[in-house]
């Protein structure tokens, strides 16, 4: 009987081997970040390797967390400019950590206007990301862990670029960082749809299937001055 346990357990094992699974020396080597060329490079710092196009073939790794940073309603009106002030959709894998309550925004489009003025973790003033909690460090490598890549992607690149620069300023390792782009984007075969047309013709959104990662500023302790 233990013999017969021992070789289910044996192929079992095997078989898991060889698919990949359990293993992370079944992991594919991600290529290093490299700027892609163009506008979207130029202008958002979205990846050349792995981007919209090719980011299915690098999900669910046990070494990387995939991160969105986009808000669920964003107030800026990115109905301007082509995309969608609302999560309506992401990849699957990827959560929501929104960029605006990370870091004040500045440098959007003008067409978008005002994006979150609230509370955020961090100032960025005269080119210098300043805490504005005690705990705002340890929340930001919480979500953005240093051992593992880190993939990021919001609408249409703008956040993600934003928050990969963030990120390299204070320290994380650039060669473990991509921003794959826009959700906007997409046409792979990950895709979850938040947004729906309901039978009266009404729009709503299935806010529930986004792992959304709120920030409960009222319960943080600010760094005084």
């Amino acid at each position: 009987m233990k013999k017969r346990i021992f070789l289910v357990s044996f192929v079992f094992a095997f078989c898991m081997l060889l698919c990949g699974c359990g293993s992370d020396q079944a992991l594919v080597d991600l290529p290093t970040p490299e700027i892609t060329e163009g506008i979207r490079g130029e202008q958002f710092g979205i990846d050349k390797n792995i981007n919209e196009e090719t980011i299915d073939n690098y999900l669910g790794r046990s070494d990387s967390v995939y991160r969105d940073m986009r808000l669920l309603k964003d107030p800026g009106n990115y109905e301007a400019i082509g995309g969608d002030s609302y999560l309506s959709g992401f990849v699957e894998g990827f959560e929501a950590v929104p960029y605006p309550l990370i870091v004040n925004v500045t440098g959007l489009p003008s067409e978008v206007g005002e994006t979150y003025t609230g509370k955020t973790l961090f100032t960025y003033q005269d080119g210098k990301y300043i805490a504005n909690y005690e705990e705002s460090m340890e929340i930001l490598e919480y979500f953005f862990p240093k051992d593992k890549n880190i993939f990021l992607m919001c609408g249409g690149g703008g956040y993600a670029g934003m928050m990969k620069n963030m990120l390299i300023d204070l320290g994380w390792d650039k060669e473990k960082i991509y921003n794959v782009g826009g959700y906007w984007y997409y046409e792979g075969s990950h895709n979850v749809e938040v947004k729906k047309t309901n039978n009266d013709g009404s729009v709503s959104y299935d806010f529930w299937k986004v792992t959304y990662h709120d920030i409960d500023f009222d319960n943080l302790h600010e760094v005084e001055v």
